[in-house]
């Protein structure tokens, strides 16, 4: 099977972008075969279970990938794209925080954040993490889902002597709904 896949995308020629466009058209093809094959199972009465253990992935993760969520308030499908250009957002509260940019910061807070953490707290929450870890090095590549009508980021943070996660979820009008640093790489 592999080969007959093969031998419809490689050529003797040198065009390797056109070489590399088939493979990418055939993958496209391929992925859509797998959804229209995963709904079929589903409105067949597959669970989620039986889907995850046939694409090697957990039921959780066949459902992100496959699943249309439905938001139990309305009945309608959930939106479930993130925020756009959510991760230069994230990464400029992070740069902000890691400048001692506490005002920037709560500016983007929405009410009941700004209600919650002021600035000085903001400021001392942050003085408490570098006490423990470290000076601020650096940080990764935001991660960023939709969890109903939020966007979560999730930001890898490294200080001198330990890791850390930046958690942040914003409003669709882009304003600071969650701000939390957790100990680790973790969620």
């Amino acid at each position: 099977m592999e080969a007959f896949l093969a031998s419809r995308v490689l050529t003797r020629g040198d065009d390797w972008a056109d070489t590399i466009g088939r493979a990418v058209s055939l993958q496209a093809a391929a992925d859509d075969v797998v959804r229209a094959v995963v709904q079929q199972a589903r409105q067949n009465g597959a669970t989620w279970q039986v889907v995850g253990d046939a694409l090697g992935v957990s039921r959780q993760a066949a459902f992100q990938r496959y699943g249309k969520p439905i938001d139990p308030r309305t009945g309608e499908p959930m939106n479930t794209t993130p925020l756009p250009g959510v991760a230069e957002l994230a990464a400029s509260v992070i740069e902000d925080l890691a400048s001692g940019q506490w005002s920037r910061v709560t500016e983007r807070f929405d009410p009941t954040m700004r209600d919650g953490l002021p600035e000085d707290a903001l400021a001392a929450a942050w003085a408490q993490i570098v006490g423990l870890a470290g000076a601020f090095e650096g940080y990764g590549e935001p991660e960023a889902t939709r969890a109903g009508d939020m966007t979560i980021t999730k930001t890898p943070l490294s200080l001198e002597a330990g890791d850390y996660t930046a958690r942040i979820a914003f409003r669709d009008d882009r304003t600071i709904a969650g701000l939390h640093i957790l100990d680790g790489r973790t969620s």
